[in-house]
């Protein structure tokens, strides 16, 4: 299956470094992480936050959580929550749910990159399907997004249900 068709365009145009896997299928990003057998710091997961009517795109580690918390504070927001499907959909219209690339500005929305992703040389994220994936320089995903990089993202804590 082609990358979506905005996404291939977008970086032939502007001769970016990349190359496109195709794995089973595989819906969150760990599992995107194993699919492709890389460390789950170098998945990019691309995560919708709507605040103050504005969405804005957060791209973090597969390893890690949004902390909207951090995100509010930063971002100087009264409120901030996750999209909802519905609005991801309508948002996404060329992507499969919840697979979109974290390339907000091929869609008219702020790029906010946690920092943690700029101490690796290459990052891997979904190229609009839950099969394909982009693998590139995290310097020419930076180059071409502009991305505003900040501290957004905590660890995952790990819940015993006792």
């Amino acid at each position: 299956m082609p990358l979506v068709e905005r996404l291939r365009v977008f970086l032939e145009q502007n001769h970016a470094g990349y190359t496109h896997t195709e794995h089973p299928l595989a819906y969150t990003a760990r599992e995107v992480a194993s699919a492709e057998r890389l460390p789950a710091r170098e998945v990019a997961k691309t995560v919708v936050v709507f605040g103050d009517d504005e969405y804005h795109m957060m791209v973090v580690p597969a390893n890690r959580l949004v902390d909207f918390h951090e995100v509010r504070l930063v971002l100087g927001l009264t409120h901030a929550r996750m999209a909802t499907e519905e609005e991801i959909a309508k948002l996404f219209p060329d992507c499969e749910l919840g697979a979109m690339p974290p390339f907000g500005n091929l869609y008219g929305m702020p790029v906010f990159l946690d920092s943690m992703l700029t101490a690796e040389e290459m990052i891997a994220f979904n190229a609009g399907t839950h099969r394909a994936v982009v693998h590139m320089r995290t310097a020419t995903y930076r180059s071409l997004v502009a991305p505003t990089v900040i501290s957004l993202a905590r660890e995952a804590v790990m819940r015993h249900g006792w």
